[in-house]
């Protein structure tokens, strides 16, 4: 994908195309960026795990609500990296620091993401496997 400055002066404004923009935004971060394919996959696995050990209705929105914030917050970071990267190409200080506390916010909501998880799956998982009743 060739990133465009342009693309928006030209193009008519429609629901299709800006669904398309943003479709090809999360395709762009997916293709580009690891921490993406690794969100996505724990996502999956959240998912399949959800519907095996039956959550309840307020815990699967809990996890799809993680999952929202987790994989939206990797494409913002990825996005200040870009602006970063634009605005600042060679070496700063200041532009390193302000990725690393993008990045930071990343870590913020998945360990949060992962804590919650914790409480939400053990205990289902220990029943599961007979550990507790």
């Amino acid at each position: 994908m060739v990133l465009k400055g342009n693309r928006y002066k030209k193009e008519k404004k429609t629901v299709k195309n800006t669904f398309s923009n943003a479709w090809n935004g999360i395709w762009y971060t997916f293709n580009n960026e690891i921490n993406l394919k690794i969100h996505m996959l724990a996502a999956i696995l959240v998912l399949i795990g959800a519907y095996i050990l039956e959550l309840n209705y307020y815990e699967i929105i809990i996890c799809m609500l993680l999952i929202g914030l987790v994989i939206s917050f990797e494409l913002i970071n990825t996005l200040v990296e870009m602006i970063i990267d634009l605005v600042s190409p060679k070496y700063n200080e200041l532009a390193g620091m302000i990725k690393d506390v993008a990045a930071g916010a990343v870590l913020v909501i998945s360990i949060t993401a992962l804590i919650i998880g914790i409480a939400i799956f053990l205990p289902k998982i220990l029943i599961y496997i007979g550990l507790w009743y």
